[in-house]
């Protein structure tokens, strides 16, 4: 009895699928042996159409998460918010941090701008170079449209013999060290500045006060300035600031006597004793910013 091949088609045996037969030749006298080769190209050939599966499938998983990365930016785009212009907050949303406290900081005890007046109201603070050079330098003067020019100088410490009337009286009674002078003329009008210097502010504002209208600083001629207010009628003020008094001389050079209609002899006055003024301010000045920057 032989087991030679049955009538009807032969079973496929597909290692892939449960149940399946396997196939059977004939291969010697002991009965059917399989077919070892044709399994090994059947197998081969199945792994290859498993890798071309596989290859091709994350070729289209590719293309798929292209595409919905597409979509989504298609999809931000659409939006005015994705286009650089902030979405607002919900009403009920926050910044992170934006309730945190804000910083304190300790309150600092910064000592109080120095006072320039306070450098030149007393010898012992105004310690600065003195001379009629330093306090009056320039040689034009301009007061607006008005230019004056310089003419002499002078330095004493004999206060009194500089002065007339009753004003060398008022000055040794206040114990003034030193008496400054310059003069400045423009055409026909000459004024003349005496800076009287005391050791305190209490003395000169004393020394300004008790001056009347009979006393005067002689005036300076000098350095292109001819004589005037010898025998004329002249301008004379007084005024102090710090431990400064200062007075003014104002007359005429061709000897006219000065009335309450010479402006041009009020102006100067007035020019001259603000000058005077700012010169006096500025050396204060000077000192203070001196001393907060040691």
């Amino acid at each position: 009895m032989s087991f030679g091949q049955q009538g009807g088609p032969q079973s496929q045996w597909d290692p892939w699928k449960p149940h399946s037969q396997q196939p059977w030749t004939s291969g010697g006298d002991d009965g059917q042996t399989p077919d070892w080769a044709a399994l090994a190209e059947a197998s081969e050939t199945r792994n290859k159409r498993r890798r071309l599966l596989f290859i091709g499938g994350g070729a289209v998983a590719t293309i798929a998460i292209g595409t919905a990365v597409a979509m989504a930016v298609v999809s931000a785009n659409s939006k005015n918010e994705a286009s650089g212009n902030p979405s607002s907050l919900p009403a009920s949303a926050s910044i992170p941090g934006s309730t945190a406290t804000a910083p304190s900081f300790a309150p600092t005890s910064a000592p109080p701008p120095l006072n320039p007046k306070d450098f030149i109201a007393s010898k012992a603070k105004d310690t600065a170079p003195l001379s009629a050079q330093t306090l009056f330098p320039l040689t034009q003067l301009a007061m607006g449209s008005t230019v004056y020019k310089k003419g002499a100088t002078d330095d004493t410490k004999n206060c009194a013999s500089i002065a007339q009337g009753t004003l060398p009286k008022v000055l040794n009674a206040n114990h003034c060290t030193r008496l400054l002078r310059v003069t400045y003329s423009r055409k026909d009008v000459a004024v003349t500045i005496g800076v009287a210097v005391f050791d305190t502010e209490a003395q000169a504002t004393k020394a300004r006060t008790q001056s009347d209208k009979k006393g005067f600083v002689k005036a300076l001629p000098g350095g292109g300035v001819k004589a005037f207010c010898n025998a004329a009628t002249c301008l004379t003020t007084a005024n102090s600031y710090g431990r400064y008094a200062y007075f003014a001389t104002v007359g005429f050079t061709n000897g006219k006597d000065a009335t309450k209609q010479s402006t041009s002899i009020f102006a100067a006055g007035n020019d001259l004793q603000l000058y005077t003024f700012r010169q006096i301010r500025s050396r204060g000045e000077a000192q203070a910013s001196a001393a907060a920057n040691q």
